[in-house]
């Protein structure tokens, strides 16, 4: 089907959840996506933080061709290989202990709240006195189920669906007195995204991360980090909570964990892991034998690729470079982020929106969150000359939509850790 064709089928039959971008993907190679006139994009997005080994790549590939010749799904009624070894592989590299496999990101939050609330009623059962309430953070995003909703800040995901889950009370971002003055031991468990994604690529402080942990352990709450878009690697560490020297006692993590097929995960620690027995919770395809197979190459591939140094070096490349685009445009207000986590905030919505806009005449693609945010989520495979080349599309396109000079660099634009 054409482009044309494809999108009158769309607006008929869907329901209009996306407004998308006019351009209809056929194919995709390495940090590329081909679209259907054969025309080259460069991909900055990588799928919205999933596709970290790019387009194509023969280790994925190949996991999936043994993998479906052998079983794709037989339900979690009966043991297959996979879940057990990329069972030990996650905790061996985050510290916990045991973990729950579900479809997405937001299901595997929705885990976490649910254990939360589970461990809060043994742990009352057992005659310590702690209530159901979470603490979240202002600007965070957890996903789109009604749990995760809840827990996520902006007006505009929560009021459509009115009532949603009670018991959530949100802190001022990295405001630690805040967090001091509404926690207490009606606090089940304190929710944080150590980079929050969709609230514009914004680190947590060290203050407040440790002010949290200290606060959580004092009563018995939990610690839970959502590490869906920040984890598996793309800040440089495995996981973004690595950079404070804290240990959670939850997390969560879904986009790149199966290569671009539906995979995320619940990890705990033992101690959070008392509250679960069968039948209380499940999942019908989370976890299957194709999903795993494929984690573990994905894994497999950034161990023996060495892609947490590449994503290092690359992503403090990329930073420095944008720091030196904030020097020259006064319309780009702060530069932060870790690793291949990157964002450029503009000094206004509609130039934001214009330059998103252009990036994608010329080619390259990106998005736009938090109305003036820029976001940038490459492929770990990204190289330095695919940088320069879209600093360079980034400087003309400022240069024509807000020619004006800064003389001063930009003051938010140091990586944490």
């Amino acid at each position: 089907m054409r482009l044309d064709e494809i999108r009158a089928a769309e607006a008929k039959l869907l329901l209009p959840t996306y407004e998308r971008n006019p351009i209809h993907f056929v194919g995709g190679e390495g940090v590329h996506l081909i679209d259907e006139k054969g025309e080259r994009y460069l991909d900055l997005l990588s799928g919205i933080g999933v596709n970290a080994l790019g387009y194509g790549h023969p280790a994925i590939e190949k996991a999936i061709a043994e993998q479906s010749r052998k079983l794709i799904h037989i339900s979690n009624l009966y043991f297959h290989e996979g879940q057990a070894e990329l069972a030990l592989r996650l905790t061996k590299m985050s510290g916990m202990d045991r973990a729950f496999f579900s479809n997405s990101g937001t299901e595997a939050w929705e885990a976490a709240l649910k254990l939360a609330r589970a461990h809060a009623g043994l742990q009352c059962s057992e005659g310590k006195a702690i209530g159901t309430k979470f603490l979240a953070l202002e600007n965070s995003f957890h996903g789109r189920t009604m749990g995760s909703v809840a827990t996520t800040h902006k007006a505009k995901y929560r009021e459509p669906f009115a009532p949603v889950m009670p018991g959530v009370e949100f802190v001022v971002f990295n405001d630690v007195a805040d967090l001091k003055a509404k926690f207490s031991s009606d606090v089940c468990g304190v929710l944080i995204e150590a980079i929050q994604g969709e609230g514009g690529i914004r680190p947590v402080s060290k203050e407040f991360m440790a002010a949290a942990r200290d606060l959580t352990l004092s009563t018995g709450a939990l610690l839970i980090c959502d590490e869906i878009q920040a984890g598996l690697g793309r800040t440089g560490k495995w996981f973004g909570y690595q950079h404070y020297d804290v240990q959670p006692d939850v997390m969560t993590i879904a986009k790149p964990l199966a290569g671009g097929l539906p995979l995320g995960a619940m990890l705990c620690t033992e101690e959070a892991a008392r509250a679960i027995h069968p039948g209380m919770h499940g999942t019908t395809f989370g976890g299957g034998p194709l999903a795993c197979a494929v984690a573990l190459a994905v894994i497999e591939t950034i161990e023996e690729e060495n892609l947490l140094q590449h994503v290092t070096e690359v992503g403090t490349y990329f930073h420095g470079r944008l720091d030196e685009l904030a020097e020259k445009h006064a319309a780009i207000v702060d530069v932060r982020g870790m690793g291949l986590m990157l964002a450029a905030e503009l000094d206004s919505a509609d130039l934001a929106k214009q330059v998103a806009g252009a990036m994608l005449e010329q080619r390259i693609l990106i998005n736009r969150t938090s109305e003036t945010v820029l976001r940038f989520l490459p492929p770990f495979i990204l190289g330095k000359d695919h940088v320069d080349h879209a600093i360079d599309a980034l400087d003309s396109i400022l240069t024509e939509h807000a020619p004006q000079t800064a003389g001063a660099p930009t003051t938010g634009g140091k990586n944490v850790g």
